[in-house]
């Protein structure tokens, strides 16, 4: 099993001293993991509904200061040895098929293979349309376009390419990532993410909240695996290809304890309470769990994840 924590790419704790220090303690204190997250800008007016709030907005902060994905993983795989780093998510069609080919396995080849790529299709068309992207209502289509680019420059000798948004051949591209391939973990909760995943994903990465599609209870994510399941054999693929992964955005005490339709709320309560669902969804087959354990102040970051450390994962492993 793995246990990860966030890293923080916007808001206060971004400067230098901040974020390599919660890099390296992560990596002290034995998470297997850091996630990074994704926005290269954000529009100050969003008509696009966000997946994870019940209103749809985003949430406040999002004005705050913010690094670049690639460049603060490859910030962070510098200053560590062992920790891995995943892209949580990293949107797809925010950059071009072939750079990101490139920048993800030069990372993997300097970091010596410690890079999951996590992936979406994305939600903010605003976002889209400023940064000059592919068509908004074509992003599941470019997604998975630009994945089959990554796979075919990473694993073949002679790539070539021909599809709607990327062509080329006669080309080399060395070093090719130490992993073969860099795992990919798909991200989201819907039809869409799902046969996504079943078509090419090494695991299934949700987050739970989803009002649209909750994951939430025991219940609720037995029966998404359950659909996965039947997508990957529908796909032609072993279903026990796919993993599962699973992401919390709180920490302990973040959120009372809760019951939806009569069953357990997951990762609501305390430190016990987090162990107890932990337990029960690697029952499920979950092998990697991760947590936003921010706190205001970078100390207060760093006492989160002592005390995640200690109360949490020492009882689960």
């Amino acid at each position: 099993m793995q246990i990860g924590c966030s890293a923080p790419t916007s808001g206060p704790l971004i400067g230098p001293d901040s974020l390599l220090r919660i890099a390296t303690e992560a990596e002290a204190l034995g998470f297997d993991y850091v996630t990074v997250s994704d926005h290269v800008m954000i529009p100050t007016s969003i008509a696009s509904r966000y997946p994870y709030t019940d209103s749809g907005e985003f949430p406040s902060g999002a004005a705050a200061d913010r690094l670049e994905q690639l460049t603060a993983a490859s910030f962070i795989a510098a200053a560590t040895t062992k920790l891995r780093i995943v892209t949580s998510v990293m949107v797809v069609p925010h950059r071009p098929a072939v750079l990101t080919a490139k920048i993800l396995a030069t990372l993997d080849f300097l970091s010596k293979g410690r890079i999951t790529l996590g992936i979406g299709a994305g939600w903010c068309e605003e976002e889209f349309i400023a940064i000059g992207a592919l068509p908004f209502a074509e992003r599941g289509a470019v997604t998975d376009e630009f994945m089959m680019v990554c796979k075919e420059l990473w694993m073949s000798d002679q790539p070539k390419f021909d599809g709607k948004y990327v062509k080329f051949k006669d080309v080399l591209f060395p070093p090719k990532p130490v992993q073969q391939p860099i795992p990919i973990w798909v991200g989201g909760e819907s039809g869409p993410a799902m046969r996504r995943t079943a078509a090419y994903g090494d695991a299934w990465y949700p987050i739970g909240t989803n009002p649209q599609f909750p994951m939430d209870t025991l219940n609720r994510f037995k029966a998404g695996v359950a659909k996965l399941r039947g997508l990957t054999e529908k796909a032609g693929r072993d279903p026990a290809a796919v993993g599962l992964a699973y992401r919390v955005s709180s920490n302990p005490e973040a959120q009372p304890k809760g019951t939806v339709d009569g069953q357990r709320k997951l990762f609501t309560g305390g430190a016990a309470d987090y162990a107890g669902d932990i337990r029960a969804l690697q029952e499920v087959g979950v092998t990697a769990f991760d947590f936003g354990l921010f706190a205001p102040t970078l100390q207060g970051t760093l006492d989160n994840m002592k005390r995640f450390r200690d109360d949490v994962v020492a009882k689960v492993r």
